[in-house]
């Protein structure tokens, strides 16, 4: 009988840190993908020597168009420059965003160019794509992917205050 209740009090303390470790873990791995499937981007882009997009996706099939909340995205391999999966373009990597977690951004996706710079018309690119589990275990609930210099990558802690505020 005390051997139950002392492990029903250690689960009561041991439950909020697992929870923690949990959500830290899943927004760790979410971001990890996103860092993963921009590299993969710029790499195919140089490497074939033309555009590679990543883009938001709703269905894995086709990009979902300007930014808002990701269900998922694709990076392929832009060969007629229009930004949109065609018959015939290679799509490089699918990925999904698994709830808890939530994927938002600004902007709808990023392109690659065969140098290895995400360009704007001339200028480079510059981008956050906020990944964010609404929760205050752990306090500090959101990451943020930046892409800075046109194909600098950085991921950043930050804390939502146990909301997900947009990028």
């Amino acid at each position: 009988m005390i051997a139950l209740a002392v492990l029903a009090i250690l689960m009561m303390i041991a439950a909020p840190s697992f929870e923690m470790v949990r959500n830290s873990s899943r927004l760790a791995a979410q971001a990890n993908e996103l860092v993963s499937a921009i590299q993969l981007a710029r790499s195919e882009a140089v490497r074939r020597g033309q555009r590679v997009v990543m883009c938001r996706s709703e269905n894995g099939n086709a990009c979902a168009g300007a930014g808002g909340n990701w269900a998922g995205w694709l990076v392929f391999a832009d060969a007629n420059g229009n930004g949109s999966v065609d018959a015939g373009e290679e799509l490089l990597r699918v990925g999904d965003v698994r709830a808890p977690v939530t994927v938002a951004a600004t902007d709808g996706s990023i392109v690659f160019r065969p140098d290895g710079f995400a360009r704007e018309g001339n200028l480079l690119a510059a981008a956050t794509i906020a990944v964010c589990v609404a929760t205050t275990r752990p306090a500090d609930n959101r990451r943020l992917v930046t892409i800075r210099s046109g194909s600098r990558v950085a991921v950043q802690t930050g804390n939502g205050n146990g909301a997900c505020p947009a990028p």
